[in-house]
């Protein structure tokens, strides 16, 4: 009799949550310290009329992007390694991927609503607008937000294959 892993969503909640408000935090924090930080992920209009970040400000970038990354990560890989302990040979290479991407587009969908639709382009608070932009139409452009994060989905889809294969492998 083959076993099949249990749909884990309470897990997914928790880690989804958890990971959203973590990353969200980052992410406003990074800006709210220097606003050009956003810079390559603002339409083009803003992107054309910011220059460059200087040396100096993708050093302090870092700050912020490497535990970003070590969230995005870590929370979805921890995810895993409690899924695979709980329901042992039960979960599947393709469930622990199918939870692991739960938890990361839970994150992306966050992100997507209340930082990028809400934050950014309805409310668009002045500390997150680049010095000479104010006013400018790509605060608002709800649609290049959404295509970002569809970007940003078909990426989480290969991270969550790779995750679930190293909780595989550490298990």
């Amino acid at each position: 009799m083959h076993k099949f892993a249990m749909l884990d969503l309470g897990g997914i909640v928790v880690y989804g949550t958890l990971l959203s408000v973590l990353a969200s935090l980052i992410l406003l924090l990074a800006v709210f310290f220097n606003p050009r930080f956003a810079r390559n992920d603002l339409p083009k209009d803003i992107q054309n009329k910011v220059p460059a970040l200087t040396r100096w400000e993708k050093l302090q970038a870092l700050f912020f992007f490497v535990p970003l990354i070590t969230l995005m990560i870590g929370i979805p890989l921890a995810f895993g390694v409690e899924l695979k302990s709980q329901q042992g040979d039960g979960v599947t290479y393709l469930a622990l991927t199918g939870h692991i991407l739960a938890v990361l587009l839970t994150a992306n969908l966050f992100e997507l609503l209340v930082v990028d639709w809400l934050i950014y382009c309805t409310i668009t608070p002045k500390r997150l607008v680049i010095p000479n932009t104010e006013g400018m139409a790509g605060y608002r452009d709800y649609l290049h937000q959404l295509r970002s994060h569809a970007r940003g989905a078909v990426v989480m889809v290969f991270l969550s294959l790779a995750l679930a294969g190293v909780v595989l492998l550490i298990t």
